[in-house]
């Protein structure tokens, strides 16, 4: 399997709900005879569950890596790192899929039930940027301690965000 037959697949299967997609190829030795293959593409918020769903039937036991996510000021955008061939010598790729949620209602699926591993992740991206994970088998605290105001989101650079919480010790006159 390659990073092309994957993108041809969930393009098959979800058309314009795949977008964004590309590859990039690097050497990966000294002599430059091995190629690391990256793929990285958007789903669509509505069909980014089932592009996962798809993976994990189509290409058996996808690596979960990570979750990564950030404000972009418009938006919240959660990324999904897999890798596909894992543990297979010299066929190992990554996959990583992004969906973009409005920062008015940002809410997304959990693949908790796909792959029990991203539960830390999910939970992370609750807590630090206030996205509502739809499904996760655990929604408590687990980075934050429970005295930190439960409105407020690290990661967030807007009101959400922890701006409020602050201090400038020079304003106010202490060394």
């Amino acid at each position: 399997m390659k990073p092309e037959d994957v993108i041809s697949s969930l393009k098959k299967a979800f058309g314009r709900g795949i977008k964004d997609v590309r590859i990039e190829k690097k050497a990966a030795n000294a002599k430059k005879k091995y190629i690391i293959y990256r793929l990285w593409l958007t789903a669509e918020t509505g069909i980014f569950k089932d592009a996962v769903r798809h993976l994990c039937s189509k290409y058996p036991d996808p690596h979960f890596s990570a979750c990564s996510g950030y404000d972009t000021g418009k938006s919240i955008e959660l990324i999904y790192h897999f890798t596909l061939n894992y543990a297979t010598r010299l066929s190992e790729f990554t996959v990583s899929i992004k969906v973009s949620l409005p920062k008015s209602n940002p809410v997304v699926q959990t693949i908790t039930d796909l792959i029990p591993g991203a539960l830390i992740a999910e939970r992370e991206m609750q807590e630090m940027l206030g996205v509502k994970i739809v499904g996760i088998p655990d929604t408590r605290r687990l980075f934050l301690d429970k005295t930190f105001p439960a409105d407020v989101y690290p990661w967030r650079k807007d009101e959400k965000g922890p701006q409020k919480l602050v201090r400038n010790l020079n304003e106010e006159g202490k060394p």
